[in-house]
C-alpha cells in the first residue's frame, strides 16, 4: 500500500497558509475524488483510494507542524505501512513559488515536520515532494504561516493539480521518473 502524507497545521486560522501545502495538495486529491477525509485511530486524518490501480492511503497528521513524525508508530500499528512506499509532501521556503521537487531521501534542510518524520522513522530515507512557497530567501516564520496572497492564489490550482499528477507518475514509475517528469516551476509555460 502506498502512503501520502501531507504536513501542514491544524485549525481553521492555518488552512490557506503557505505551510499548509502539503495539506492542499492532499485536499485537492480528496476533492478529486470526490472521497472526504475521516478521522483515523490515532492523531491524523485518512482517506484510502485506489491510484493508478495501486492501494494508497492519504494521510493528514492532525498535530502541529513540528511533531508530524508522531503519528509513524500509529501507521505501522493500522496499516501496512513501509517506507519505500511513502511520500511525503510539504512546503519548501527555499524553492521559488511554483516549482515542485521530487526527491527520494534527504536531510530536512531546517523543515521542523521533516525533522520530526526523521527522527521518529529513524531514517531520512523516503520520498518526499516539496512544493515551493517562496520566500525570497528570508527564513520567517511570519511568512510560511501567512496566507498565500492573491497572485499565487491565482496559480495555486495549476500547482496543486501538477502535484497530482506528479504523484500518481511517483506510484506509478518510481520516484527517478516523477522527478524528471514534473521536478519544475509549473508556471513556467513554455515547457
Amino acid at each position: 500500500m502506498f502512503c501520502i502524507v501531507g504536513l501542514g497545521n491544524p485549525g481553521r486560522k492555518y488552512i490557506l497558509t503557505r505551510h499548509n501545502a502539503g495539506f492542499l495538495v492532499l485536499d485537492n486529491i480528496a476533492d478529486a475524488l470526490n472521497i472526504p477525509f475521516s478521522p483515523g485511530k490515532g492523531d491524523y486524518y485518512f482517506l484510502e483510494t485506489e491510484l493508478e490501480g495501486k492501494s494508497a492511503i492519504l494521510i493528514k497528521p492532525s498535530t502541529y507542524m513540528n511533531n508530524s513524525g508522531l503519528i509513524f508508530q500509529q501507521l505501522e500499528n493500522n496499516f501496512n505501512f513501509k517506507t519505500d512506499k511513502l511520500l511525503v509532501v510539504y512546503d519548501d521556503f527555499h524553492l521559488p513559488f511554483g516549482t515542485i521537487r521530487f526527491r527520494s531521501k534527504g536531510s530536512d534542510a531546517g523543515h521542523n515536520g521533516i525533522k520530526s518524520i526523521i527522527y521518529h522513522l529513524q531514517s531520512d530515507h523516503f520520498s518526499r515532494l516539496r512544493i515551493g512557497i517562496g520566500s525570497d530567501f528570508v527564513v520567517s516564520i511570519d511568512h510560511v504561516l501567512s496566507p498565500f496572497n492573491s497572485s499565487e492564489m491565482t496559480n495555486l490550482q495549476d500547482i496543486l493539480d501538477e502535484a497530482f499528477s506528479g504523484i500518481k507518475t511517483w506510484m506509478k514509475n518510481g520516484i527517478h521518473t516523477a522527478m524528471n517528469n514534473h521536478n519544475r516551476n509549473v508556471l513556467d509555460r513554455t515547457r
